[in-house]
């Protein structure tokens, strides 16, 4: 008989946190680079279609089962994250050129991915210790 075990809270509110932040970095760094107000309403204006999708994600993904599992769920997390918030940016009138869906696609690779593996990396050690 296979018993599923549930990840511990902990692990679960770490990745919704790194999540979140990451988004709000992604955010913050692209309004930066392009000399807009740093302002939390300016990073909430531009953040806002992507933290929707990631929340969006997350329920679809049912990511609080495997949080920080990379396939397929991260995968999966990372794309809907991407198109979901591009079209949500599209139809509140921003505009999404082709360079900034491509510095998108790669940064919230980079987040969203990344620290899933660094954290597996960590779990696994742990568990050989």
């Amino acid at each position: 008989m296979h018993t599923k075990t549930r990840p511990k809270p902990a692990l679960v509110i770490y990745a919704l946190a790194a999540d979140l932040v990451l988004v709000l970095v992604f955010a913050l760094s692209g309004r930066r680079s392009h000399a807009e107000t740093l302002s939390l309403a300016g990073v909430l204006e531009t953040a806002w279609p992507f933290l929707s999708a990631l929340a969006a994600g997350w329920l679809i993904c049912r990511m609080w089962a495997h949080p920080v599992q990379i396939l397929p769920r991260g995968v999966y997390l990372w794309l809907i994250t991407l198109i979901l918030g591009m079209t949500l940016r599209l139809a509140s009138g921003a505009t999404a050129a082709i360079p900034f869906v491509v510095v998108a696609t790669l940064v919230l690779a980079l987040f969203l991915l990344g620290h899933r593996i660094l954290a597996t990396l960590v779990l696994r050690r742990r568990a050989k210790a």
